[in-house]
């Protein structure tokens, strides 16, 4: 049985909810209650209601980005999350997504060199 829980959704600024929302009940597995328990407790977010509202944020960027944009979620070994954390906080980077732009623009750039050399020679 899944537990119940009730979320309002809205836009917010920071964590701070609008005062035109509306009020959704949806069902959630008791493992994903534990896991949103856990991020609270972290304090990654204040509820378990705003670390729900950040997830279905990012879900509509994601779903309604332009037509120009692809936006992907990738997994990452932790020591490479920590670096480009360091990236950032060296002011090499805003922020850990904009590094991760960096290194792939960089990566595509030089495949397409290597690519041009090959066919030149």
């Amino acid at each position: 049985m899944s537990d119940k829980i009730i979320i309002h959704v809205g836009r917010r600024v920071g964590s701070i909810m609008p005062q035109e929302s509306e009020r959704v009940t949806i069902r959630i597995p008791p493992e994903k209650i534990q896991a949103l328990h856990q991020l609270v407790k972290s304090g990654e977010y204040s509820t378990i209601s705003d670390a729900i509202r950040a997830a279905i944020d990012r879900f509509i960027d994601i779903q309604f980005a332009p037509d120009y944009i692809r936006k992907l979620m990738i997994e990452l070994p932790k020591g490479n999350v920590v670096d480009l954390q360091q990236l950032v906080k060296s002011g090499d980077s805003v922020s850990v997504e904009d590094a991760v732009r960096n290194a792939v623009r960089e990566y595509v750039r030089r495949r397409l060199h290597k690519a041009i050399e090959g066919v030149e020679r």
